[in-house]
């Protein structure tokens, strides 16, 4: 076993994007890094980055025992993992109706149980050290939905909420849980990693400018990963580190927003919501 006095960094869907980025960055800290990927041969680059301090390893987040074996490997090699980034996932474009319910499950199947699959592989470990990060990759869609993300957000908006509990549930054993949420990156996510559903003529004017903006936008976003994933571990080494962390102007401004029109909406219907208590009337009602 090698040296395991530096941070360990494990990161799903690691080949391309994001994780590939995540992974350049943690290499050039010093940390020591496991790499995982569906594909072994597409994590050659990384590793050649840094023999030393990589471990590259084939898993696919919806094969419980890659993932098992994976988690092993990983502590066999470093003796330990102190940050798990769950980057592993694609998005898919179609409105609802056009999105057949083998593809929504597919969805939820890589880009939330995916991640819960590797989050309680390493839970134990975790505990074990009393220590540890959790770092789930959401996205300003997993605060906000428009037409034609319906079926992306649905698993980002479910990531969010297992987070949220996870993050009060490991709080008191020493393991911190963030939720990541970018806009726009210099990613795979618009390239090879978007699925895009048969269209309906009813949701042209709806769910035709998301298709075309998903099409156009691949290539000419303007975040850089790298920069991504040096926010992230300023985050993860803060005291108080968020349990949500926006990334991009574009994601900033659109959760601003979307909050915004929240509060909105709850002030106009205060009254409304709060009226609603069992009382003498409407209890001789129910009799």
């Amino acid at each position: 076993m090698e040296n395991n006095t530096r941070k360990v960094w494990f990161i799903t869907g690691a080949s391309a994007g994001f994780g590939k980025s995540f992974a350049e960055y943690a290499i050039q800290q010093g940390y020591q890094v496991v790499v995982t990927a569906r594909r072994l041969d597409k994590l050659e680059s990384i590793k050649a980055l840094a023999p030393d301090q990589v471990e590259a390893l084939r898993m696919d987040v919806n094969n419980n025992t890659e993932v098992s074996q994976a988690v092993t490997s990983a502590v066999s090699r470093f003796g330990r993992v102190d940050v798990l980034i769950n980057n592993a996932g694609y998005g898919i474009v179609g409105a609802v109706e056009e999105t057949p319910e083998d593809e929504l499950r597919a969805q939820m199947e890589t880009n939330f149980f995916g991640a819960v699959s590797v989050t309680r592989a390493l839970l134990p470990l975790f505990r074990q050290q009393q220590s540890g990060a959790i770092v789930n990759i959401s996205s300003l869609g997993g605060q906000l939905s428009v037409p034609g993300f319906g079926a992306y957000s649905a698993s980002k908006f479910a990531l969010e909420g297992i987070s949220e509990a996870l993050a009060a549930e490991l709080a008191p054993l020493g393991i911190k849980v963030l939720i990541v949420e970018p806009g726009q990156f210099k990613t795979e996510l618009a390239g090879a990693a978007m699925r895009y559903m048969p269209e309906l003529a009813a949701y042209k004017d709806t769910v035709g400018p998301t298709r075309n903006f998903a099409q156009t936008m691949h290539g000419t976003q303007e975040g850089d990963p790298f920069k991504a994933a040096a926010a992230i571990d300023k985050a993860l080494l803060a005291a108080n580190t968020p349990l949500r962390l926006q990334l991009g102007e574009d994601a900033v401004n659109a959760i601003k927003q979307h909050s915004e029109n929240l509060l909105k909406d709850l002030a106009a219907w205060e009254q409304v919501a709060v009226d609603t208590k069992l009382n003498g009337s409407s209890a001789k009602l129910l009799h």
